[in-house]
């Protein structure tokens, strides 16, 4: 297929990134890739669906991972897995020798490995620069449901219209199951039967990098997981700082001990984010270096340094994300530097998933969460309507093209791409338009 009819495909159908930030994924179709990634290292503690995905549709997954490899003209496609994904290791195997230049790299349980720039290093040697992006050093990057919805638009006409979700934690029944984008919070957490708290609270997205979530909020083309958890647990107590007490005990208790930035894995790797002088710099408000400041910027936000190094608790990656987030609104760029030398001891200095998961007090709710057949959610009747949001992904929201009290189908297309970096949004139901805003579509199930 030609590049830019491969790119239409994706983009009418609504494929963004399906994990993170939600980056449109025809974008990324680049010639000048030389190896494309696909990313099945569940970055987050908890996280099942990639590993449940890969392993039930394995072949339609390579055989589109295959295709895009061929339409960009990469010369590698590398499936980067956990070892410990044994069953989608063992369902990789069965297809592999079908594509002679598509091999596995197996990596370790360290937490994040899933971050892009931890990925393309661990799996091809290449090192992005700070504040880069992987096709400057010739990579692309995929992950595996975006590649499996990349197969059903390209073999089954489906566009994007609903989401695997892992629902774990304080319930009942932990499971994955695929529900309809625009679905509430509350409605997706009662497929996994009773809640086993009085006072829950949801934390969407994963422990480390996930944000609290009411159950009135709804399912995105992101959203790979609802963790349900007590509101006394340490993760919630955390989600609810306040930035101000967080400074002032920084003040009264960083001892300099460098241990978040001993253990940060983009410093490991040479980017200049250095978070014991941030927290130093920011809590006696010493700005005679802005370079500790600026370089907060390079910061993936992976929250290692503040839920699993520093040995007093504090809050260094909650503090740099409001500093990233005020230089951002000022219109301040990243900073133009190069990378320092890779760590020697960088391969020692990685944190093991299941430490993180003690450390984090989620051992317990490290279990088996089946993935249900597709249109489980039809069955129980619990969604009866949608909010879809038209900003699922980065750039533009897409633009409505229907109106209020208007009857859709499911897979129709409601909103379309907007000028510049967008995406089509479709209709997750069959129902009617109750109401048509800029920001969201709410839409009532037949």
């Amino acid at each position: 297929m030609e590049i830019q009819a491969l790119k239409q495909i994706l983009q009418e159908n609504g494929i963004v990134g399906a994990g993170g930030a939600g980056f449109p994924t025809y974008a990324k179709l680049d010639e000048r890739a030389e190896i494309i990634l696909m990313n099945c290292a569940e970055c987050e503690p908890l996280l099942k669906l990639h590993r449940q995905l890969l392993e039930q549709h394995c072949e339609e997954i390579l055989k589109t991972f295959d295709g895009i490899a061929r339409t960009v003209g990469a010369k590698e496609a590398v499936i980067g897995i956990k070892r410990e994904y044994k069953a989608a290791v063992k369902a990789i195997d069965r297809y592999i020798d079908a594509y002679p230049n598509m091999r596995i790299q197996l990596l370790d349980s360290a937490y994040p490995m899933g971050d892009e720039v931890v990925l393309i290093y661990e799996a091809t040697g290449r090192v992005i620069r700070p504040g880069g992006l992987p096709i400057e050093e010739g990579v692309a990057v995929f992950n595996v449901e975006t590649l499996y919805n990349a197969f059903r638009a390209l073999e089954q006409q489906t566009p994007v219209m609903d989401k695997l979700v892992t629902v774990v934690g304080e319930v009942e029944h932990p499971l994955t199951v695929r529900v309809p984008i625009g679905a509430f919070i509350g409605d997706v957490v009662a497929y996994a039967g009773r809640i086993r708290v009085k006072n829950p609270a949801y934390l969407v997205g994963g422990p480390m990098m996930g944000n609290l979530a009411e159950e009135s909020d709804v399912v995105t083309k992101t959203t790979n997981a609802i963790i349900v958890l007590d509101r006394t647990h340490v993760l919630i107590q955390r989600k609810n700082r306040n930035a101000a007490i967080d400074l002032n005990r920084a003040a009264a208790s960083c001892c300099q001990c460098e241990t978040c930035t001993s253990l940060c894995p983009r410093h490991m790797l040479g980017h200049p984010i250095e978070p014991h002088k941030f927290m130093r710099s920011a809590a006696n408000k010493d700005f005679q270096d802005t370079n500790v400041f600026l370089n907060t910027l390079f910061c993936s936000s992976c929250g290692l340094c503040e839920n699993f190094s520093c040995p007093q608790g504090l809050s260094p990656r909650s503090l740099i994300a409001d500093y990233k987030l005020g230089l951002r609104k000022a219109g301040v760029k990243p900073p133009a530097v190069a990378s320092a030398p890779i760590s020697k001891a960088r391969e020692y200095r990685k944190a093991p998933e299941e430490r993180l998961e003690a450390r984090l007090g989620l051992s317990k709710y490290d279990v088996d969460a089946p993935l249900q057949p597709d249109g489980y959610w039809k069955g129980e009747r619990q969604i009866h309507k949608v909010k879809i949001p038209l900003s699922q992904h980065i750039g533009a929201p897409a633009v409505p093209v229907v109106e209020k009290g208007a009857e859709v189908s499911c897979g129709q297309c409601i909103a379309k791409p907007a000028e510049g970096l967008s995406v089509a949004i479709h209709s997750s139901v069959d129902g009617k338009v109750r109401e048509v805003t800029d920001k969201y579509i709410v839409i009532v199930c037949n």
